[in-house]
Parts: structure tokens; C-alpha cells; sequence
């Protein structure tokens, strides 16, 4: 069954979204640059909304192991996601801190991008177009990809169904394909959800 990451939660709402709809996994982007940050404490807090059958998994950009690792250790998060330019040192290091799991994000612009990813130590990687931007990448690229990724960049509920027919992902991962001006909006995660399951009973 393909999974569902919704990324970028910052409400408590969301939250309450999301435990209505029970994906795999949620989102909180701790990348200060991005309109999706949320700080430690607020993490903390959302977490603790977050009903136990769903994982959290920590965004992070070019962020130290050592930070990384706390906010693992404190329970903040259960999954950490690196997304930035980390190279495989850091999945070593971060190895040796913590045995919580580790997605790997790379950003896909040709053969050589899915050759890196292919290489890549971490538990899983997600492939994405981009940093929350919603664009879709061109997915002839990983047909053939023989390793578990989260697909991620410019998922929606219209397109999600193809995604998982063609490309048979690990888990599907959205953010700004469930959102309205910039926020979550419950009846676009509600239908992405949907739309995922739906396609696993078809």
C-alpha cells in the first residue's frame, strides 16, 4: 500500500486534519528560510496532538547532526528528512547519534540526480522538483527505480492516482497540493487522502 506524507503542518488544526484522515506520516518543516517553519517548541506542541499511529518526520536544511539528533532524542520528531545539500558523512554521523530513520531528499533534474539517490545510504530518499514549490519533475526518470522513495513535488488529488499507477512509490508526499493561500486546507488533504486510497483498492 503506498503511504501518505502530509508535509508542512502548522496548526493545530492540521493536526486535527490529519488525525481524521490518518496518513502514514506528517510533516514540520524546521528550515527557517521556508513560509512552512515551525520552531521547536510549537513542533512540540503539535506533536503532542498528533494521535501515536502517525509518524512525524523533521524537515531539515544543512542542519548539524547534533541538532538534528535532539530533536530525534526528545521525541520531537520520529524520522528526520534532510533536504538540503547533506552528503553522506552527515547520514554517517547522524548514525551514530540516533537509530531513528532517515529519508534523504534530492532535488531531480536529469540521469545523474537518480544515479546520486541511487547510491544514497539512507533508510529511504524522497525525490522531488524543487523545495516546496509544486512542481512536478519528469517522471520518465525513475521508472525504473529499484530502491523505497517517497515521491514528492506538485502532487495533488488530480494527479496523485496517475503518480502511483506509473511510478509505484514507497509513499506519496505533498504539501502545496493541499493547500489554499498558503494554508492547509482540510478539504484538499481530505481528497488527496482519497484519491491515494482509492487508487490502492482499484
Amino acid at each position: 500500500m503506498t503511504k501518505i506524507k502530509l508535509c508542512g503542518l502548522t496548526r493545530p488544526g492540521d493536526i486535527a486534519a490529519a488525525n481524521e484522515l490518518k496518513p502514514e506520516f506528517v510533516g514540520f518543516v524546521f528550515a527557517a528560510k521556508s513560509r512552512r517553519y515551525v520552531s521547536s517548541e510549537r513542533a512540540k506542541a503539535l506533536k503532542r496532538l498528533l494521535i501515536p499511529e502517525i509518524k512525524a518526520v523533521g524537515v531539515f536544511v544543512n542542519e548539524s547532526p547534533e541538532q538534528i539528533a535532539k530533536f530525534l532524542n526528545q521525541g520531537i520528531i520520529d524520522i528526520v528528512q534532510l533536504h538540503g545539500q547533506e552528503d553522506e558523512s552527515t547520514i554517517i554521523h547522524l548514525r551514530r547519534l540516533t537509530d531513528h530513520p532517515i529519508i534523504k531528499a534530492f532535488l531531480v533534474d536529469g540521469p545523474k540526480d537518480i544515479d546520486r539517490a541511487k547510491k544514497c545510504s539512507a533508510d529511504y530518499v524522497l525525490l522531488d522538483a524543487g523545495k516546496g514549490e509544486g512542481r512536478v519533475f519528469d517522471w520518465h526518470l525513475i521508472k525504473n527505480f529499484n530502491k523505497p522513495f517517497f515521491l514528492a513535488g506538485g502532487l495533488s488529488p488530480e494527479n496523485v492516482k496517475v503518480a502511483i499507477k506509473t511510478l509505484h512509490p514507497f509513499a506519496v508526499d505533498v504539501s502545496s497540493g493541499i493547500e489554499t493561500a498558503g494554508m492547509k486546507d482540510k478539504t484538499k488533504m481530505a481528497a488527496f487522502v482519497a484519491a491515494v486510497r482509492k487508487e490502492e483498492t482499484t
